[in-house]
């Protein structure tokens, strides 16, 4: 009987060790809240080659970006035009404006680099990251 019950336990466990992390945890909608000098909340897990629903918050006093660059390029510090070619996807937001946007995510599976693109708001902390993860 002890045995049986050993062996439900590991099989319930590691039935529920498969079902954390990766795509179980992808979202294709999510709420940023952009604020002087942050995102809320900074991490995002998207499954690859989905349309992604975001709904940009802007609740800071001044214009901030959404800007998500492509797999394996970070911006150079100050963030400028020679970053530009190294955007995958952005979008601007006016203060207190809310705005429900949608792009597809990357088609390969990675960590994408996630800053404010307006002069200064890198510096002060304006960064994240977009995880893409294998439908």
């Amino acid at each position: 009987m002890k045995k049986l019950l050993f062996v439900v336990f590991v099989v319930l466990m590691l039935s529920l060790s498969a079902c954390g992390g990766g795509a179980a945890s992808a979202s294709t909608s999510f709420e940023v809240d952009m604020k002087e000098f942050m995102f809320e909340p900074t991490d995002f897990t998207v499954p690859a080659g989905k349309e992604i629903s975001i709904q940009l918050v802007n609740d800071g006093a001044i214009v901030h970006e959404y800007v998500i660059m492509k797999l394996g390029k970070e911006v150079s510090l100050p963030f400028d035009e020679n970053d530009q070619e190294n955007i995958y996807w952005e979008y601007e937001a006016d203060p207190g404006q809310t705005i429900n946007v949608t792009f597809t995510a990357p088609s390969e599976p990675g960590e994408y680099q996630v800053v404010c693109g307006i002069p200064g708001h890198l510096e002060a902390g304006m960064i994240g990251k977009l995880i893409v993860v294998k439908p």
